[in-house]
């Protein structure tokens, strides 16, 4: 049997499944850092917001641009300092997990896009 031959030459089944899944995973992510650095591209070429509407009706469900505009009034919010984690739960109904991600993203990670954004539109009118 092929899984006795397998677990013979390279160990315990679960080590095989293991380092199957490990290569597996490694393909994944690299496949998956192209598609995301592919749709990268895509945003940076929309010359406005018209064309960054059009493009989130397409490619988005109601519910998924829903998501990601709240996301992004709650990081205007926590930019303006002026309510705590609490109070924008309460004006916004956004739940205090998805506000303190937000608040870890603008503040502590790399990444930086909540930041740079923010800091080229500036505050909201």
């Amino acid at each position: 049997m092929l899984a006795d031959h397998l677990a013979r030459a390279y160990g315990p089944r679960s080590s095989v499944l293991t380092r199957c899944n490990k290569i597996t995973d490694l393909t994944l992510t690299r496949a998956r850092r192209r598609l995301a650095d592919d749709l990268a591209e895509a945003l940076a070429s929309l010359k406005d917001s018209g064309e960054a509407r059009a493009l989130l009706a397409d490619l988005c469900t109601p519910a998924e641009i829903h998501a990601l505009a709240e996301r992004w009034h709650v990081a205007r919010l926590l930019d303006e300092g002026k309510m705590t984690y609490r109070e924008i739960h309460e004006a916004t109904g956004v739940s205090t997990t998805t506000i303190v991600r937000v608040a870890r993203f603008l503040r502590q990670e790399e990444h930086g896009g909540y930041r740079l954004l923010l800091d080229r539109i500036g505050a909201p009118q």
